[in-house]
Parts: C-alpha cells; sequence; structure tokens
C-alpha cells in the first residue's frame, strides 16, 4: 500500500467520525434529551417543615371541655418513596404525610396522619390512571393496636401532585391537594433564589381569596366510614357553645389552606415550601367556631438542602447529556469533517503526483530520448565530444 492510499484510508475514516459525532450530537440533544428529563425512580426523602400554630389538645377528649392551645409548635413531616407500578413511562409515590405538636410526646401530639399514594406520567408530571389502577389512593386510617396490613381507598388524582413537570413554565398549573381531594390553581408569581439555585414561586389557595380571606372552605373528606372526623355531635358545654350545656350540638369539619411553592424550573422539584393551614369545626362553613389546628410551617433548612442537591443533580444529569455532550461533539465531529476533508485533498494530490507521465520533464529532460520522443538506452545515448586540447609545451624547434 503506498502512502498516497494510507492517507485516503485515513481521510475516509476521520470524516466517517465526523459525521458519527455530528449524528450523536443530534440524537443526544433530541431524542436522548427526551428520554432522561423524567420523574426518578429511586426517590426516596423525609422533608419537614417547622412551625407554630393553634392547635386541640387531644387529652381533652376526656375533660370538661375542648382545650385549644395557642402558639404552639408543630411540625409537618413528608415521607416519599417509590412503589408500584413504576416503569419507563409511569412512576407510583407514595407519601406518608403527619401533622404533630412537638410539646406533646408521641401519639398525643399527632394532630393529622395520610397516606398519599399517586401515580404520576413520568415526563409531565400530572397523575394518570387506568383501568387497573385509579390514579390514586388514600389509605384507610387504623387504630394504634391494629394488626392488620392497611388497606386503599381509590382517589383519582388530577393534575400534578408533590412535583413539577421538568423544563416548568411560568404559567398555572392544577396542583391536587390530596385533603380537599381536589386540584386548585397553583400560579406563577415570580422568580427567587434558594440557597444559590433559581427558582420559579408558585402560590395556591384552597378556600382562601388572594387576599386571604376565607371565601370557600372545603368540607373535609373523612377516611373513616362513619365520618367520624368530618362531622362531631358533643355536649354544648364540650364545645364551648352558650346555652344548655347538655345540648348536643352537631358541628361539620371544614379546610382551608394557603401554600408558596419554590419550583427548581429544570428538574421540576420543589425544593422548599410555606403552607398555612386551617382546620376547624363549625355550624356555618364560614363561621369558624373550635380550631383543630390553625398553622402555619416552613420547610427546614436540612430539607431544602436535600432539595436542593437533589435538583442541581438533576440539572447536571440534562445538562450533562441535553447540552454539554451534544456541544462537545458537535464541535469534535466539525474538526474530525475538516480534517478529514484537507487530509483526503492532500492525498488526491499526492496520488496525482505519482501516476503522472509528465512529472519526469519538470527538470528540463534528464534522459536522452530519439525521434519518437521515447527515452533511449544508455549504451546509446548521444555523448558530447570534448575538443583536443593543443600541447602547449613541444620544442620551439619540432614542427607542428
Amino acid at each position: 500500500m503506498n502512502r498516497a492510499v494510507a492517507l485516503r484510508i485515513a481521510a475516509c475514516g476521520l470524516m466517517g467520525l465526523g459525521a458519527a459525532l455530528l449524528i450523536a450530537a443530534l440524537l443526544l440533544s433530541t431524542y436522548t434529551k427526551g428520554k432522561i428529563s423524567k420523574v426518578p425512580l429511586d426517590i426516596d426523602t423525609t422533608l419537614v417543615s417547622d412551625g407554630t400554630g393553634t392547635a386541640f389538645d387531644p387529652a381533652s377528649l376526656l375533660g370538661e371541655r375542648f382545650i385549644v392551645d395557642r402558639d404552639v409548635p408543630v411540625a409537618f413531616q413528608q415521607q416519599i418513596t417509590v412503589e408500584s407500578p413504576s416503569n419507563a413511562d409511569v412512576v407510583t409515590l407514595q407519601v406518608g404525610s403527619t401533622l404533630r405538636r412537638t410539646d406533646k410526646q408521641q401519639d398525643n401530639g399527632l394532630l393529622l396522619a395520610m397516606v398519599d399514594t399517586v401515580t404520576m406520567d413520568r415526563s409531565s408530571a400530572m397523575a394518570v390512571s387506568s383501568e387497573s389502577n385509579p390514579g390514586g389512593a388514600v389509605q384507610k386510617p387504623r387504630a394504634i393496636e391494629d394488626d392488620q396490613p392497611p388497606t386503599n381507598i381509590a382517589l383519582p388524582h388530577d393534575g400534578l401532585t408533590y412535583r413539577f413537570p421538568f423544563d416548568t413554565e411560568k404559567k398555572t398549573y392544577p396542583l391536587f391537594d390530596p385533603i380537599a381531594q381536589k386540584a386548585y390553581d397553583a400560579n406563577y408569581d415570580g422568580e427567587d433564589d434558594v440557597n444559590g439555585l433559581t427558582t420559579f414561586k408558585f402560590s395556591q389557595n384552597v378556600g382562601y381569596d388572594s387576599e386571604g380571606k376565607l371565601v370557600e372552605p372545603v368540607k373535609y373528606a373523612s377516611l373513616y366510614e362513619d365520618d367520624a372526623d368530618a362531622q362531631v355531635t358533643a355536649r354544648a358545654a364540650l364545645w364551648g357553645v352558650e346555652g344548655d350545656p347538655e345540648e348536643p350540638i352537631t358541628m361539620g369539619r371544614y379546610y382551608a389552606a394557603e401554600r408558596t411553592l419554590w419550583v427548581d424550573p429544570v428538574s421540576g422539584t420543589i425544593v422548599k415550601s410555606d403552607e398555612h393551614a386551617y382546620h376547624y369545626y363549625a355550624r356555618d362553613a364560614l363561621r369558624p367556631e373550635v380550631t383543630f389546628a390553625d398553622y402555619t410551617v416552613t420547610t427546614n433548612e436540612e430539607s431544602v438542602e436535600s432539595q436542593v442537591a437533589s435538583a442541581r443533580s438533576e440539572r447536571d444529569r440534562v445538562a450533562l447529556w441535553g447540552r454539554i455532550l451534544p456541544i462537545t461533539f458537535t464541535a469534535v465531529g466539525l474538526v474530525l469533517l475538516v480534517g478529514g476533508a484537507l487530509l483526503g485533498s492532500f492525498s488526491l494530490r499526492a496520488e496525482s503526483a505519482l501516476i503522472d507521465p509528465g512529472l519526469d520533464e519538470a527538470d528540463h529532460g534528464f534522459f536522452q530520448r530519439d525521434d519518437a520522443g521515447e527515452p533511449v538506452p544508455g549504451a546509446e545515448a548521444k555523448t558530447e565530444k570534448l575538443p583536443a586540447q593543443r600541447p602547449t609545451d613541444l620544442p620551439p624547434d619540432r614542427p607542428v
């Protein structure tokens, strides 16, 4: 194999590799990015929010009157895990939520408890349902001493739940509230910095108007068969209602909430939340009489740092496959294409120099040719006769 052929093969190889890198860059920036921009299947986290509020004292159920304490410390905790069905298209999140008075020990301070399950599309983060899967469920409450496996009550979800979609937009999204069992608008409310991460801020009102006025509270949906916690009948003395202390008074339970969410727009991770929730009993929905829980909690710093780290990890993964590698492959591919083209051009010139029959005349004919223009053998080549040199040292008297 001569040098020209080797150069031509090398040029073809470089150009082929360059073209392959350009195709790979195109696929990474379109097809592959869409495949990796999905809700992860390995979510396993615990988020804690702290705050204060007005809360019912569970011990007063056995007393002469229901007691409601003010300015008590409360903690709201969410434990999020992935359950089945979860696959390439959908993911199912199970979220166990509890609200506790931290000034009480163990179950004496438990105010709220719920296990919510939702199946969502991994790309859009919207709740999905099918014939075999209603798209969501809540766990039926159990007594402390109950050792039977938990049972679920089907609760179809709508809209977003515990995450926003990748590439979150500056618009209004429907956000499902598992207590109200309904989706309410989460409105875009500007950008904000959370621990160095630029986030989109969304606000949602459930039962409140934009000015924080109670306008349309939600009647609490009990998870008990007898609606034990949604409607309570007790003596007027227990409620603290004036009149006959023995008169039975029935009150319904209502719920309203205001929340602000800080969302990473790239991954859709909710990195921080601020929530004010109001649970109360009343005979008239718009005239609260006995507060069960009226609290405001904010995600604590440890949970914020954990969520920010998770969002950054998702950002880095998307940036690697969606921007860094495509740019790198494009740049290297173009360099290889240009280099291959130049090397191919050089190989053609080299090959032409080897096969062009006129190249031996470039130095004005080093070889003798016959009348037909063909080179003649060296033995027949014409030679130049050198003139004889006259002797100059003969005696002067010697005739020449």
